[in-house]
């Protein structure tokens, strides 16, 4: 009798563990290898100036070299691109600044190494293709420079513990160029979430909603289109995920634990591809519309949207709910408070909830500004311009930290969450649609620093 009960028990735990790992699919956090130590908080040598190198001189590369020039404890040193005419065009626009003896490299698929190789360059400021994102800050690392990486910095899981591994051996800054944290109304928002207008944040919604009719031919030798033809998945989430995981305080207090994604199939990518290639494309992986729904170690959800193919307006939705609030972008922007009541005097004497919007929305946020947003340097980031001024900003702090020897505003775990979600949501959606545990990039510390900060000199 016992030894058939003793059988009944195993093969109910057995089952149970079978169920546990059919319900989720596990992620492997590799271990730290020997000598490496986190770089939360990372902190370098000052840069009295801060000599960028800049590879990829296409759309968001030359406009790069037009940005960086305005800001100040800088210079632009050495500039390289595959195509030679880009990289003369560039240094000419350069030169009719007053900027020359800038080093040039180009004509050939990896003649980047020479400018990682540069004793004139201290940030290699990359701007390429996505293939060629991970190798060239992986270099560039190795070669002692620090890197800024376009978005998506990274694709797989693979490459994003490579750029952590290299960063943490090397001690030098991996940052993504995730420019959307700097738009007005999220630096706005965040300010207001961390001083509890909203009460506690409990939902967070963003989005990359934008159409790339007009944009597909944009890009070198079609490799855009050719990357959403072969990958499923949410391929581009930084824009929407990155300024709301600030709010949240990603590894700073709370952390993403599980996702699940959903797409829809791909009817318009095909077509595109068609019309562009004159040639049928039966297989076309990556969906009109991707969904990925996210919950953190402290019981909050996110929800991270991917459509480049169908002709809804511009929106990265953008949304923070709270216990006695809301702020939302898209299509007005506004703000939605709890007026005069708290939860526990009952409904009926909430008064229901005040919106602010136009005038009103920009007196309450005058009220909680938030330390970026002083406002001649916003003046001065809208006449520089880089999609509305939020690009100069993140130039102008990503160059003050370093200048400072300061942490930088997005470490490279920072770049690990919020490119991690292309992986993990193919990864979901090639196993109907199945959870995903998201990897703690930060192995174990994301709980040390409570809540997002900037760093100054004072």
């Amino acid at each position: 009798m016992k030894r058939y009960l003793l059988l009944i028990l195993i093969a109910a735990m057995s089952f149970i563990s079978c169920k546990e790992q059919v319900n989720i699919i596990r992620t492997d956090v590799p271990e730290r290898p020997a000598g490496q130590e986190s770089v939360l908080g990372l902190t370098t040598e000052p840069l009295e100036t801060v000599r960028i190198g800049i590879v990829g001189l296409g759309m968001r590369g030359g406009s790069a070299v037009d940005r960086l020039s305005y800001v100040p404890d800088c210079q632009i040193t050495a500039l390289c691109d595959i195509e030679q005419d880009r990289v003369t065009r560039s240094a000419e626009r350069l030169i009719a600044k007053g900027i020359a003896d800038v080093q040039t490299y180009g004509g050939e698929a990896e003649s980047w190494r020479g400018l990682c190789e540069s004793p004139e360059v201290d940030l290699v400021y990359i701007c390429t293709d996505w293939k060629n994102h991970v190798p060239i800050a992986l270099y560039a690392m190795e070669c002692g420079k620090h890197v800024a990486i376009e978005v998506p910095a990274a694709t797989t899981l693979d490459e994003i513990w490579d750029l952590i591994n290299m960063s943490e051996k090397t001690r030098r800054h991996c940052m993504m160029l995730e420019n959307c944290v700097y738009d007005f109304f999220e630096m706005s928002t965040l300010a207001m979430a961390q001083e509890g207008v909203f009460g506690e944040v409990i939902h967070v919604e963003g989005a990359y909603h934008h159409c790339l009719d007009p944009y597909w031919d944009e890009y070198w030798e079609s490799w855009r289109l050719e990357y959403n033809k072969e990958h499923r998945g949410d391929v581009y989430p930084t824009h929407g995920i990155g300024p709301v995981c600030q709010v949240l305080g990603i590894h700073r207090g709370d952390r993403m634990k599980t996702l699940v994604s959903m797409d829809t199939k791909p009817f318009n990518g095909p077509k595109i591809y068609e019309l562009k290639n004159g040639v049928p494309c039966p297989e076309f992986k990556n969906a009109d519309q991707t969904s990925t729904l996210i919950r953190t170690e402290k019981g909050k959800t996110m929800l991270i949207q991917h459509d480049v193919m169908t002709p809804r307006p511009y929106d990265r939705l953008y949304q923070v709910v709270g216990t006695d609030g809301y702020a939302g972008k898209y299509p007005i922007q506004l703000y939605c408070l709890r007026e005069n009541a708290s939860l526990e005097e009952g409904y009926d004497a909430l008064g229901i909830e005040k919106i602010y919007s136009g005038e009103a929305l920009k007196e309450l946020q005058q009220k909680y500004p938030n330390p970026l947003m002083n406002p001649e340097f916003v003046e001065l980031a809208q006449s520089v311009g880089g999609h509305g001024g939020m690009d100069f900003i993140m130039d102008y702090r990503l160059v003050y930290c370093l200048h400072n020897g300061l942490p930088l505003d997005m470490d490279v775990y920072d770049l690990a969450e919020w490119c991690c979600i292309s992986d993990l949501s193919r990864l979901s959606l090639e196993n109907g649609n199945m959870p995903v545990e998201v990897p703690d990039f930060t192995r174990g510390e994301w709980d040390v620093k409570k809540g997002f900060s900037y760093a100054f000199a004072y």
